[in-house]
């Protein structure tokens, strides 16, 4: 006769660790890892301040991607102590972990013992459907998809790479998008400028961006800023962003950007396309180099032409620019490794990716300052970047 599954579960509970709430608590105090394996739907009812949500059913593909070293300590808990005690028997066993305990009495005794307790903002339904996949992401999850519903992002050009970043980070809930451009859609953006559509030729490229993002996500909230973007306006535009996408396609107005991100301390994440080529990287003030590292003055004419004089293949901004969405996503959720002191060179018809490390300069006329001496605050000076790159040329 088999055992009963009440007999199976004392057996288990008999070969693992299991650690009342408040040792679990001071384990956590010490470095533990604290993984709660309960379903999306309780872990959102309320969960230990800063325990990670892997599910039990999905416990033996996402365990890694929070707990990748198998010496450190693992506390587990659930509801009550058994769902938690089968999956330390999955993680000694099966998975090879060291040290796993199982939380005895699991949420409910932690709570009945007034522990500290967090309780995530609600999501809808419709929300919860609309980002299921990042749901399922240990790297995301509730608190991460909530960090990207409170974001605000400015794109510098609804244009080429402007359009398929906008549409993606629309898409992936990001909760406040704002759209600098002073330009009209016109036929010939359409071969790279996805967001806009034949329709909506000779409306502004704002109000153009406007109606497809809201079209893909009402979550998102555009502000639009239907200008050109000069030192006369640009204090007053970037304040209030936790990221820039650049999409710009003139150096002085980067040279500016620069400037004035560095000293309200943005990241901003840059990208550049011409012809079958495109390059990015992330310029985080302080954190790594910036844009003034990278190019201390501007190239002549003839090594950086336009797109307008020289082309473009219509497709590459398409792959930049998910590429810096990608970057954006990472910045708010903290998470990966951003391309911080790395250039990342893409060149389409080699199909190849080749990456060069960039380093702080020391004598940088920008980011080797104090962020309060560039620029005045009062009357937002910054040098005229138009006769600075029009000397380099």
């Amino acid at each position: 006769m088999s055992p009963s599954g009440a007999e199976v579960l004392r057996q288990i509970k008999s070969r693992i660790e299991q650690v009342d709430p408040g040792e679990a608590r001071a384990q956590a105090a010490l470095g533990a890892v604290m993984v709660d394996v309960r379903e999306a739907e309780e872990w959102a009812a309320g969960h230990i301040p800063g325990a990670f949500h892997v599910p039990k059913s999905h416990l033996e593909s996402r365990i890694e991607g929070v707990a990748p070293d198998r010496s450190v300590p693992v506390v587990l808990y659930c509801a009550s102590g058994n769902r938690s005690a089968w999956a330390a028997r999955t993680l000694i066993e099966d998975l090879g972990y060291a040290q796993v305990s199982s939380m005895t009495g699991g949420f409910t005794l932690w709570k009945d013992r007034g522990y500290e307790v967090e309780v995530p903002r609600a999501m809808s339904a419709e929300q919860r459907e609309r980002y299921s996949r990042h749901l399922l992401l240990p790297e995301v999850g509730i608190e991460g998809q909530q960090k990207l519903l409170d974001a605000r992002v400015l794109l510098l050009g609804a244009g080429g790479l402007g359009s398929p970043a906008a549409l993606y980070l629309a898409a992936a809930g990001v909760g406040t998008l704002g759209i600098v451009d002073d330009d009209v859609v016109d036929v010939s953006n359409l071969q790279r400028q996805v967001i806009h559509t034949t329709d909506r030729v000779g409306v502004a490229k704002v109000d153009s961006a406007e109606e497809a993002i809201r079209g893909l996500n009402p979550d998102v909230t555009v502000e639009k800023h239907k200008l050109r973007l000069g030192p006369e306006n640009i204090m007053d535009v970037l304040p209030g962003y936790d990221v820039v996408v650049d999409g710009l396609d003139n150096f002085p107005t980067r040279y500016l950007l620069n400037d004035a991100s560095v000293r309200l301390r943005i990241p901003v994440v840059s990208a550049a396309i011409l012809g079958f080529d495109g390059q990015l990287s992330v310029f985080k003030p302080y954190a790594g180099p910036c844009y003034r590292c990278l190019f201390r003055t501007p190239p002549p004419a003839e090594l950086a032409p336009s797109c307008g004089a020289n082309g473009v293949l219509g497709v590459l901004p398409g792959t930049m620019g998910l590429l810096q969405a990608t970057e954006v996503v990472k910045l708010i959720l903290d998470v990966g490794n951003p391309l911080i002191g790395r250039l990342l060179m893409y060149d389409a018809l080699a199909a190849t990716l080749t990456e060069v490390k960039v380093r702080r300069d020391p004598d940088c006329p920008i980011c080797s300052r104090d962020p309060d001496e560039i620029g005045d605050e009062e009357l937002g000076v910054f040098p005229d970047y138009e006769a600075f790159c029009a000397g380099a040329h």
